[in-house]
């Protein structure tokens, strides 16, 4: 392994927005691939350091650009790699997109899907008010036996409440949200009945 490619890989998929490099996808595949072309494998620990800090300065067309090429090369296709491109098309409004994969990873990885990436899918209908997705993505996870946190139960009891069956509400919550909660008062944090302080 070349370190020294890994180093120059990360440093030019990171830097690559003041190279005047075009947004198309074959011009940036191509940017791609010539940044590789030497390698005797492919340098994911490169490709995927620089995806983290594309992540981290909000860039999230690269984001998805570099996370799509890693993909069409057999590479990358980990939980962690599929929360992210989730996150970017999220945050670039690309809800077509991510319901794509979400479908592919549904079809291809359901036995394995984690909380995180279900988390993900329904906050992703949640900020985009697609509430009958949350719901069909909910029964997925209930289907397949993953236990949801707290908000992704609270975004599943709104879009039951939006669509009008305010009646599935309160199953879901008492379902799935612990019976205590913590609060915190006068300086301390005290464990109460989530149903007594509620009501």
């Amino acid at each position: 392994m070349n370190l020294k490619c890994y180093s120059s890989l990360h440093k030019a998929i990171v830097n690559w927005q003041m190279s005047g490099l075009p947004n198309e996808k074959e011009a940036v595949y191509g940017a791609l691939d010539r940044w590789i072309a030497w390698e005797t494998e492919f340098p994911l620990i490169a490709a995927a350091k620089a995806l983290r800090i594309l992540r981290k300065r909000n860039q999230w067309k690269r984001v998805i650009q570099v996370a799509k090429w890693m993909l069409s090369k057999g590479q990358g296709a980990t939980m962690g790699t599929y929360d992210t491109l989730l996150l970017a098309f999220d945050m670039d409004g690309r809800v077509d997109e991510a319901e794509s994969l979400w479908n592919m990873i549904l079809h291809t990885h359901y036995r394995s899907i984690s909380k995180r990436l279900f988390s993900r899918m329904i906050s992703l209908y949640d900020h985009h008010n697609v509430p009958d997705k949350i719901i069909e993505a909910f029964a997925d996870m209930e289907e397949l036996g993953v236990k949801p946190d707290e908000d992704t139960i609270r975004r599943v009891a709104r879009a039951f409440q939006v669509i009008g069956q305010e009646d599935k509400q309160r199953p879901v919550l008492s379902k799935y949200l612990s019976k205590w909660k913590y609060i915190h008062y006068k300086g301390e944090r005290i464990r109460v009945r989530r149903d007594a302080w509620d009501d």
